[in-house]
């Protein structure tokens, strides 16, 4: 059988180099039933269908609740250890302080600490290491400073792999609450909860720092309970934890996807001043959704950590003035602009090593002399998903190289990474499924790489891809989109990290205009068979073929597909389809 009949609506290679996926006839007979069972609306079913949800876990799936799906926060190793430590701190009235990643995760988990400690009447020192001149995580020096000054060291989203950092800070404790792999061997430490640890079950692997801070937080005022104390409303935290969530990219299943929902819905009061003076500064109208926590508001969070003062983010996130965070969001949105240029450049010079290496291998990679460490990530990310492949990318300064590397679903980077550090063949590597970071020595580079091929080769990563499939949950015509069935499919929401936002295929469209907008964008409208017509708009719509096809259509018919979302542009709320793909129509057949 040929690809094309294979595939979706016959488009075997469109416009972004995407075989298009449709659902299989089983999950289409199981989206029909649900319809006739509970009489919900087909499109709403097909989601349905694709997640696997069966009629009985409709009800519970459409409204999750967070009580239900809230783990036993001692579940996890050190727990119990490690808030006892923190509530006595607080009883002693200790110096704590807390040493953070410079990213959302590591922001918004120390956010969450700074306001427990501010609730129960403590304050702490904020630590946020300088991407460029101390790395990531703990670093020998600024733990030893720290120790000296202080009774208790918090390190969050960091740490697990901190074994000479932690071991400098002497005088102190040390928690680490984080989520990334640990070894076999783990710092000598107070405690560690972290539900990647090697000896966890994994039940919980899937958290952000965030979400392990926000457990930490739930046993503390558990043990503050016992004690005849009360601890802050934690609910009321929920939003920092939604942001991380989202951010970090990790997976929004199980217990994340309540604490997104819930969190959505605390970020809808817009009582926290630092959120509500970045939603208001980056343009977002209407409600704010997960697309925006992850790709409006946690970027400009981000870009403090890339290429300006590490702290921002989590200073941003923990002030209760309104008028320094509305100082800090207007810092971060510009910055955030500086990140882009800088991205850019560092983007085109690696496509460019990318095109000229050739892409038959299992990885990409890219060097560069003085490439800026804080945009290295976006660009593999971007490499990664122009390619297929997983991608890294790394900066040179003197004899050392430093990069940063992400995956696509399926192939495990963060172990892979691993391996090459214990080879001897990094100085240092360490992540998670999806990202990584690792540091070579300069004549070391295309070594290290060579290994790394070959451990990704082991699990498949040179095979066809999810990221050159597009699937699809099914087919709507122009005439049914509408406010109702797009706020109808989002009850299935929030959509991110193995939960990705329902695409529809819509086949033989006609656009009725086309115009390229901003920085190689296209807005268009469209119609197929008659009746309503569509806006939609398809963002760097000119990386790919497909921003030139659409503008020189010359009335050739185009089967679209996208994502259905509201258009809250001024305040309009019309619906629109976020278009991610197009492919040429064949003319129906006559006679």
């Amino acid at each position: 059988m040929s690809r094309a009949a294979e595939s979706f609506l016959g488009v075997a290679d469109s416009l972004r180099n995407r075989r298009w996926v449709g659902p299989p006839p089983a999950q289409e007979r199981a989206a029909a039933a649900l319809m006739q069972s509970t009489g919900l609306p087909l499109p709403l079913c097909q989601v349905l269908a694709h997640r696997g949800v069966a009629h009985a876990e409709v009800a519970a799936f459409l409204a999750p609740d967070l009580r239900s799906l809230m783990p036993d926060p001692r579940s996890l190793r050190d727990m119990p250890r490690a808030a006892a430590r923190l509530v006595e701190a607080v009883h002693q009235q200790q110096r704590i302080a807390i040493f953070a990643d410079y990213d959302v995760d590591g922001g918004s988990s120390a956010a969450l600490l700074i306001h427990w400690l501010r609730y129960v009447g403590r304050a702490a020192t904020l630590y946020v290491p300088d991407r460029v001149a101390e790395g990531y995580g703990p670093n020998a020096p600024a733990m030893a400073g720290l120790a000296r000054a202080h009774d208790l060291i918090v390190c969050v989203d960091c740490g697990t792999l901190g074994h000479a950092a932690i071991a400098a800070a002497v005088g102190a404790d040390v928690i680490v609450l984080d989520h990334h792999l640990a070894g076999e061997v783990l710092p000598e430490c107070t405690a560690i909860v972290n539900p990647n640890r090697q000896d966890e079950s994994g039940a919980l692997s899937y958290l952000c720092a965030a979400g392990v801070v926000f457990l930490l937080l739930v046993e503390a005022n558990r043990q503050l309970r016992q004690e005849g104390m009360r601890g802050p409303d934690l609910l009321a935290l929920l939003d920092l934890v939604a942001l991380a969530t989202v951010a970090d990219v990790v997976p929004l299943v199980g217990l994340n996807r309540a604490l997104v929902r819930q969190g959505l819905r605390v970020m809808a009061r817009r009582e926290r001043p630092g959120l509500r003076a970045l939603v208001d500064i980056s343009n977002v109208h209407g409600p704010v959704g997960a697309f925006h926590l992850g790709f409006v508001l946690g970027p400009r969070i981000n870009a403090a950590g890339r290429v300006g003062r590490a702290d921002l983010g989590a200073r941003l996130l923990s002030t209760e003035d309104a008028a320094e965070a509305s100082a800090i969001a207007a810092r971060l949105d510009a910055l955030n602009r500086e990140r882009r240029t800088l991205q850019a450049a560092v983007l085109r010079a690696a496509q460019a090593q990318v095109q000229a290496h050739g892409q038959e291998s299992p990885l990409v990679w890219a060097q560069g002399e003085g490439w800026h460490p804080g945009v290295l990530g976006i660009v593999a990310a971007r490499l990664a998903e122009a390619t297929s492949r997983p991608a890294v990318v790394m900066g040179l300064e003197g004899e050392t190289a430093r990069g940063s590397a992400r995956s696509r679903p399926g192939i495990d980077l963060g172990t892979a990474v691993q391996h090459l550090a214990a080879e001897g063949l990094l100085l240092h590597g360490g992540g998670h499924r999806m990202a990584a970071g690792l540091t070579a020595l300069r004549g070391g580079v295309a070594a290290a790489m060579a290994r790394l091929c070959a451990l990704l080769a082991q699990q498949g990563a040179a095979a066809e891809s999810e990221a050159t499939l597009l699937r699809l949950d099914g087919v709507l015509m122009s005439a049914a989109v509408s406010v109702d069935l797009i706020k109808s499919v989002e009850t299935a929401g929030p959509f991110g990290a193995s939960a990705p936002a329902p695409r529809f295929a819509f086949p033989e469209c006609r656009c009725l205009f086309v115009r390229k907008i901003g920085e190689g964008h296209v807005r268009l409208r469209f119609s197929n068979g008659g009746g309503r017509a569509v806006d939609a708009v398809a963002f760097d719509a000119f990386e790919t073929p497909m921003g030139a096809a659409l503008l020189a259509h010359d009335g050739a018919l185009f089967h679209l597909a996208g994502r259905l979302e509201m258009d809250q542009w001024q305040g309009g709320g019309r619906p629109q389809l976020r278009l991610e793909d197009a492919a040429p129509a064949q003319p129906p057949r006559r006679g």
